[in-house]
C-alpha cells in the first residue's frame, strides 16, 4: 500500500524513461509550433498592425537618439516614413520565419524546472 502511494505522488515524468520523456517533450514542442503557426495565419491582420505600431515607435525613437542635428532628423524621419511599406514586408517575413520557434523555445524554457 505504501509503495502505491509513494509512486502515485511522484510526477509522471519521473516514471517515464528518459528517452520516452524526451520524445514526448519534443512532440509537444512540435505541437506548440504548429499551433503558433496556425495562430499567426488566422491573426495575420493583427500581427501586421502590431508590426506597424512597433515600426512607428521604433523609427522615431531611433532617429531621435542617433540624429541630433534638426534638419537631418526631419529628413531621416521623412525617409523612414516613406520606406515603411518595404520595412513592413521584411518584418512580416522575419516574423513568420522566426517567431514561432522563438516563442515555442521561450515557452518551453518557462516550464522547465
Amino acid at each position: 500500500m505504501n509503495k502505491i502511494i509513494s509512486v502515485a505522488s511522484q510526477p509522471i515524468t519521473n516514471l517515464l524513461p528518459t528517452s520516452e520523456r524526451s520524445q514526448m517533450e519534443a512532440e509537444r514542442v512540435q505541437e506548440i509550433l504548429i499551433l503558433l503557426t496556425s495562430l499567426m495565419a488566422r491573426e495575420e491582420a493583427t500581427i501586421k498592425l502590431i508590426i506597424d505600431c512597433l515600426y512607428d515607435l521604433g523609427y522615431a525613437n531611433l532617429i531621435n537618439k542617433k540624429v541630433r542635428f534638426r534638419p537631418l532628423n526631419s529628413l531621416a524621419k521623412f525617409i523612414a516614413k516613406r520606406s515603411k511599406p518595404v520595412a513592413k514586408i521584411f518584418a512580416w517575413r522575419w516574423f513568420i520565419k522566426n517567431c514561432p520557434q522563438l516563442i515555442a523555445k521561450w515557452l518551453y524554457r518557462k516550464v522547465q524546472f
